[in-house]
């Protein structure tokens, strides 16, 4: 039998119940298909301050990077809301990326039919979205030189520096494009470079890489612009690319479309272990009552599958039975309405586990 070992990092707040649930879900694909999954759990984010003063030590980042995948739950909440920033929970996951040599995050936007009516927008500007956005992950305003604070003339001031190299924006480039290739073959590369420097060098490199992918579409957007149109015109998209700092914001805008944020999946990947995980927060506020939806952990279990392991069919029964399920009318507390069935965490993560059989 295949083996291939998983670290799990729950994380804070409703990490323990997300995790767990994926967990099942993947036991439940492995057992199927003659693949056998080991675990090991570890600390990270706030959960790693309390017990060793620090979101990310030394014994998981050399964990993680011998294993064949990474899962998170999520990290911090208000209760480290006031630690040093050198020490905040969000730290953790900077630094797995960092430590792992993850540069680009992929997050599929894609609306399950059964939940069209969830979406801010009208059923037919959203019925049928498939997007994904690509999002430079390693450089950027997030890793530049930062000044807390320092005093010039009197007034006090902070600043955050971004760097972006060619070999930076070339890789995550060749990746957006290799990615169209498997869709519709539309690259929309999205910027500033009416304003910022970064992103002329970005426009100007991306263009450089396309010209390489003669049956790839390029276009360029500018960020204010893409906001708006993934609001009026979101079914035009296949591939957005962008940076750190862009993509952060447009992969939350762009999950509003679906109706619930714990509904979506993401992937981490680079150069070492693949991190893979939901894009919502840790909602200490509901930890532990059974309210959380774990499909957006589920579909990133399926995406570990996928793109660390190598089992595409294993993660295509993932995402349709998430989509039976929600078909048959089952809502965790996020997205019950009258007439669906309201479950628990664990409750979904049963009815789709029933569907794997």
């Amino acid at each position: 039998m295949r083996k291939k070992h998983i670290v799990v990092i729950p994380g804070d707040g409703i990490g323990e119940e997300i995790t767990s649930a994926a967990v099942r879900i993947l036991d439940k694909v492995a057992n199927k298909s003659g693949l056998t999954l080991t675990y090991e759990k570890h600390l990270a984010g706030g959960a790693s301050i309390d017990q060793y003063g620090v979101p990310l030590t030394d014994s998981v980042v050399q964990a993680a990077k011998r294993a064949d995948a990474v899962l998170l739950g999520a990290v911090g909440g208000p209760k480290w809301d006031h630690v040093p920033p050198e020490i905040r929970a969000e730290k953790a996951i900077l630094g797995l990326r960092k430590e792992l040599g993850l540069y680009a995050n992929l997050r599929p936007i894609r609306v399950s039919p059964a939940l069209v009516e969830f979406s801010p927008l009208k059923a037919e500007a959203v019925s049928g979205i498939d997007i994904l956005l690509v999002r430079e992950l390693s450089s950027g305003i997030y890793y530049g030189e930062k000044c807390e604070s320092r005093v010039v003339g009197g007034i006090e001031q902070a600043s955050d520096v971004e760097i972006y190299t060619v070999p930076e924006v070339n890789r995550i480039m060749h990746l957006a494009c290799k990615a169209a290739r498997l869709r519709s073959k539309q690259v929309v590369s999205v910027d500033k470079a009416n304003v910022l420097a970064t992103s002329r060098l970005w426009r100007r490199t991306a263009n450089r890489v396309a010209s390489e992918y003669a049956d790839i579409a390029l276009s360029h957007m500018y960020v204010d612009n893409c906001a708006m149109q993934l609001v009026l015109a979101p079914k035009s998209f296949d591939v957005i690319v962008t940076n750190n700092l862009f993509g952060d914001i447009l992969s939350d805008e762009a999950a509003v479309l679906t109706g619930s944020i714990g509904m979506l999946p993401s992937a981490s990947l680079g150069d070492g272990t693949g991190l893979y995980e939901p894009i919502h927060g840790s909602a200490p506020d509901i930890a532990g009552l059974g309210l959380a939806n774990p499909i957006g952990t589920i579909l990133s279990a399926a995406m570990l599958l996928r793109h660390s392991l190598g089992e595409n069919a294993g993660a295509e029964k993932i995402e349709q039975a998430v989509d039976k399920v929600l078909a048959a009318g089952y809502r965790t507390a996020d997205l019950y309405k009258p007439g669906s069935t309201k479950v628990t965490t664990d409750e979904m993560a049963g009815l789709i586990e029933a569907q794997l059989s």
